[in-house]
């Protein structure tokens, strides 16, 4: 194990750490909950948000951890602050000369994949990280390093907040214009706030909704359907498995961005495209006729075939109306098994359930 050598401006740091007079205090949930945004973003079962002080690494927020503290010279995090302008990402630790003799490698909580992000104090000071690590090694994709980055962006200014709500405790006297400022920092977390809410709607490969963006959207055309229903229509890219194993997922991913791109075209404005899961995508069509939403569905299924990627691509669709009385699930469910006789049928086609 390699001990992390002091930052050149270490006084500066820990007098810049100590502002923020949160060493010591109990956990707060904002604190816990962005630290779960961030392993569900990345995909890693442990993680936690870190302060560094002189001799220790403190928790603010953690899982899959024991205990509240470490030694600093045990710290991945501690080497983590030594560049705080970027994402460190230790993709094994067994391949590492830092950490590959390290306690928490060798025994509980046995690392092999970290990443932390630096927390920077509003004068550019790397006060600790923002975490996650898992027992397997690992890589994280492009879209991943950068929310977590954002995430760490997000806990610096709720420690910005959480200081200057002292602040105003401690100079009750200028009460306004304390006031003004912890206004001024509410707007500005909301909009971060906003920010996060809608990467959680928001399929990140392909930009689209989600399944969590397509079920509320579905109710609410449900519930606002007048004479004509919503028409739902379930779509799946014929043999995919045999593009990642061919080609790579690499390829696969191009695919995929490449529909969604013909999805973003066709139904922008007249409905949403939602990426459902893997390769499937869901088409949501208020006020749509069966008939016209067939057409709008062939449309889709000739444009795929011809996109000019280099390889044959064709697509799958199930496709129903709205009954009503009948639930969300039930819709889809109805689309789905649509789409499973288009399959049967012999792919490339849609199926119109009766």
């Amino acid at each position: 194990m390699i001990k992390p050598p002091t930052p050149a401006n270490e006084a500066e740091r820990l007098a810049a750490l100590q502002r923020y007079r949160i060493l010591d205090t109990p956990h707060e949930q904002e604190f816990d909950d962005l630290l779960l945004i961030a392993r569900t973003l990345c995909g890693m079962r442990m993680g936690a948000v870190t302060l560094i002080d002189s001799d220790r690494q403190w928790f603010k927020a953690q899982e899959g951890l024991v205990g509240s503290q470490t030694p600093r010279e045990e710290a991945f995090c501690a080497h983590a602050i030594l560049q705080p302008d970027k994402l460190m990402v230790v993709p094994d630790t067994h391949q590492d000369k830092r950490f590959v003799d390290h306690p928490a490698v060798l025994g509980a909580p046995h690392i092999r994949f970290y990443a932390g992000a630096p927390l920077l104090s509003t004068d550019g000071y790397a006060l600790g990280t923002l975490c996650v690590f898992d027992t397997a090694p690992g890589q994280l994709k492009t879209y991943q390093a950068e929310a977590l980055c954002a995430l760490s962006r997000q806990v610096g200014r709720m420690l910005e907040l959480r200081k200057l709500r002292g602040e105003i405790d401690r100079h009750q006297s200028e009460h306004e214009w304390y006031e003004a400022r912890l206004a001024d920092y509410y707007r500005q977390l909301e909009q971060a706030n906003l920010e996060l809410s809608e990467q959680t709607r928001t399929d990140p490969l392909t930009g689209l909704a989600n399944r969590r963006a397509l079920a509320a959207a579905l109710s609410e055309s449900i519930e606002r359907a007048g004479d004509i229903p919503p028409a739902v229509a379930i779509i799946d890219v014929d043999h995919f498995k045999l593009v990642n194993d061919i080609h790579g997922h690499e390829e696969g991913d191009k695919v995929l961005n490449e529909l969604a791109g013909v999805l973003r075209a066709q139904f922008a404005g007249r409905g949403m495209a939602a990426r459902y899961g893997g390769e499937e995508f869901v088409i949501l069509m208020p006020d749509t006729p069966l008939q016209q939403a067939e057409l709008q569905c062939q449309f889709l299924r000739e444009s795929v075939s011809l996109l000019p990627i280099g390889l044959p691509v064709t697509i799958s669709v199930g496709l129903v109306a709205h009954r009503a009385g009948e639930t969300p699930q039930d819709t889809l469910r109805r689309a789905d098994a649509a789409l499973y006789q288009a399959k049967d049928d012999g792919r490339d086609r849609v199926v119109v359930a009766g």
